[in-house]
Formats: structure tokens, C-alpha cells, sequence
């Protein structure tokens, strides 16, 4: 499999997108609208072959200080090729992000995907955080 990177957004494709995110762990339920705003106001990385995307993580951030990397899937053909890394280094190097002093980010079962970058956890004495009620963001009815 020969694949490539892009951060361009228009090659983004949302059907597949959201398909994979809405039956994530992260966001079972994910509304097609809700997806297309948080895509539409990020920056994004994703992985194709031959036009098929394989891949997908985006940035949400000021752009200057913050950035929360988040929505990093890799399809399961994809899984083991280095796809995620990669997706995840070329955000890191995005020109618009290089003043940033904190990159954040959630997961369950990818650490090792993010430790090579300098990701660790979070000392939990400083970080909070705030859960409103899924119904705001979801089709899901329950957590």
C-alpha cells in the first residue's frame, strides 16, 4: 500500500469521517453537522491511497498557545503502517503551530502512538475538566 499525507482540508472526506467517528469510542452518536463544524474549524491531517482515505486527525486551537489534537483514526486495513504517527507528526510540524506551549490530548488505548512525540500523562492536581450533558453534541442517548 502506497500512501500519502495532505493538511488540506478540501480532501478531507466527511462521509467516511464521520462514519468512522460516530462509531468511535470517543464519539459513539456523533451528529453529521456536529462533525462538519468541528472539521470545518480545525486544522487536519489525513492519509490516502490512491484518493482513499485511509486516515484522519485534526488540531483544535488558537493558533497561537493551545492545541488539543484529537479525532486521530486510522482505518483498520491502514492499522500498523505508520499511518497514525505520521498524521500525528504533521500536525506537530504544521507552520500555523509552532508557537504552542500546550498540546493536549485524550486517549484510551493509543499511548504508544503519542509517546515518541512527548506526549506524557497529565499531572492531575492542574487539569480539570468539564463534561456537559452528551444530548448537545450526539444522536447517543445515554454516556
Amino acid at each position: 500500500m502506497q500512501w500519502t499525507l495532505s493538511t488540506d482540508p478540501s480532501r478531507i472526506q466527511l462521509d467516511v469521517v464521520h462514519r468512522w467517528l460516530e462509531g468511535s469510542y470517543w464519539s459513539p452518536g456523533l451528529r453529521r453537522d456536529v462533525c462538519e463544524r468541528a472539521f470545518a474549524n480545525s486544522l487536519v491531517a489525513g492519509a490516502y491511497d490512491e484518493g482513499r482515505q485511509l486516515g484522519v486527525a485534526r488540531v483544535a486551537s488558537d493558533r497561537a498557545t493551545f492545541a488539543w489534537l484529537c479525532d486521530v483514526y486510522v482505518d483498520e486495513a491502514a492499522r500498523g503502517l505508520g499511518v497514525g504517527r505520521a498524521l500525528v507528526g504533521a500536525l506537530i510540524a504544521h507552520p500555523e503551530l509552532q508557537t504552542i506551549r500546550r498540546w493536549c490530548l485524550g486517549t484510551r488505548d493509543a499511548h504508544e502512538v503519542y509517546r515518541p512525540f512527548g506526549f506524557a500523562a497529565v499531572d492531575p492536581a492542574i487539569m480539570m475538566q468539564y463534561l456537559p450533558d452528551r444530548s448537545r453534541w450526539s444522536t447517543a442517548s445515554s454516556p
